[in-house]
């Protein structure tokens, strides 16, 4: 079966970095469109980054020159690396497989979901 079990989240001090790891198993990897999503308290869930088949990329625009969002489908694993966080960039982070081989921006457009790491960047 499907599964995407995430890791790598933590506490770090504004300004800190992070990095988070995503692993694939149950399904042909590279030919989905692979996706990091986080959930605030009392906010709906949202887009960090996409990456399609051939790694084309896609970026919320409050994380744009800062995150960086790879794959590597010979360990069927998705990254993002998160620099310059921010207090506002708190949240559970969630990686995500598409629907098909393109990049959604919605959580509709994904169908299986990972457990969720939280990120705490603290002023």
């Amino acid at each position: 079966q499907v599964q995407l079990v995430e890791s790598g989240g933590g506490w770090v001090q504004a300004g800190g970095s992070l990095n988070l790891s995503c692993v694939a198993s149950g399904f042909t990897f590279n030919t989905y469109a692979m996706a990091w999503f986080r959930q605030a308290p009392g906010k709906d869930r949202a887009l960090v980054g996409a990456i399609s088949w051939n790694e084309n990329t896609n970026y919320a625009r409050a994380v744009k020159g800062r995150f960086t969002i790879s794959r590597d489908n010979a360990k069927n694993t998705v990254y993002l690396r998160m620099n310059r966080l921010k207090p506002e960039d708190t949240a559970v982070y969630y990686c995500a497989r598409g629907y098909g081989s393109s990049c959604a921006i919605r959580p509709q457009g994904y169908d299986y979901w990972g457990q969720g790491t939280q990120v705490t960047a603290s002023s």
